[in-house]
């Protein structure tokens, strides 16, 4: 599971790079990353197969977004309403549950 969370850390990281349009050049970016060349070019294409539309502008010598774009991995807390959280607990809010097992 620790591979899996450097991985995402490395792409959150790329991708703020390549927001900004200051990724350098490939080697630069390995470099910045502490990681081999290569894995610069397996995480684009990673990227890419997850629909990023990502490029290399030669001018900027830098990777960047073709769209507006961001990458988001994680869990991320959103309060419910009222009718939602009914229907995830089977119809009852959670005051009315409180009652219920008060008896």
């Amino acid at each position: 599971m620790a591979k899996l969370t450097q991985q995402i850390a490395l792409m959150e990281r790329m991708d703020q790079l390549i927001r900004l349009k200051a990724t350098g050049r490939p080697r630069q970016l390995a470099k910045r990353l502490n990681v081999s060349e290569a894995t610069v070019f397996r995480m684009i294409e990673t990227m890419k197969e997850m629909n990023a539309p990502i490029c290399y502008d030669l001018v900027r010598q830098s990777y960047v977004y073709t769209e507006s774009t961001r990458f988001k991995c994680g869990f991320y807390v959103e309060d419910l309403d009222d009718v939602t959280e009914k229907n995830l607990s089977g119809g009852y809010s959670f005051s009315n549950m409180e009652q219920v097992l008060a008896f």
